[in-house]
């Protein structure tokens, strides 16, 4: 074997443990997982702005059978504005305080809902109406698609951080300059305290 021969053929070999040793650290994964976490985070969105497209309907149809709750039907429409209003976009999704802004509107837009739906139980004229009660159910649907695409984007996002965080995957993930993602974080205040139930049984 020629000396010239044996050069390309160490060339080779040198090239394909490079090439090996960059997947191993993650070169590849760590885009794939991001690109992963990024799509399931437009899922998010989505089904947050299915959300905030059904609740002109709704209101609608439950201002002209309850006008005494205009106050909380104007509170759900000022809410779902200004929801709507705060964007989080894939490059955003590792800047906390974006993602804390954007969980902090879709809250207080979910808490207006809860209290127009609350009112609707004291007011059983509005529940017979077969409209409202379509609009309802498709509410109740979609938060609970939210809540799956939440928990979906949220598994992604442990995922992509892990490949970032863990050896040797973090040698690819610095080189690509990855940062962590933010995951989703509902914000319910008072949460942390059980219900209770007295006088309710």
């Amino acid at each position: 074997m020629s000396l010239s021969a044996l050069a390309r053929k160490s060339r080779t070999v040198l090239a394909l443990a490079a090439a090996l040793s960059l997947a191993a650290c993650g070169f590849n994964s760590v885009p794939t997982k991001q690109e992963a976490a990024k799509a399931k985070w437009a899922d998010v969105q989505a089904a947050f702005q299915e959300r905030a497209n059904l609740v002109p309907n709704l209101a609608a149809v439950a201002k002209g059978a309850a006008t005494q709750e205009k106050e909380i039907l104007t509170g759900v429409v000022e809410a779902r504005a200004k929801a709507t209003s705060v964007q989080v976009n894939a490059t955003d999704l590792n800047d906390p305080a974006k993602m804390q802004q954007f969980q902090a509107a879709q809250a207080q837009f979910g808490q207006s809902l809860s209290r127009l739906l609350v009112s609707v139980e004291r007011y059983p004229d509005l529940k017979s109406i077969v409209n409202y009660q379509m609009l309802q159910t498709q509410l109740e649907g979609q938060e609970n698609r939210i809540r799956i695409s939440v928990r979906d984007y949220n598994a992604s996002v442990q995922d992509y951080n892990t490949e970032v965080r863990t050896f040797p995957t973090m040698i690819g993930a610095k080189l690509r300059g990855a940062d962590p993602l933010v995951p989703y974080q509902a914000t319910t205040p008072g949460a942390e305290n059980a219900p209770s139930l007295e006088g309710k049984i």
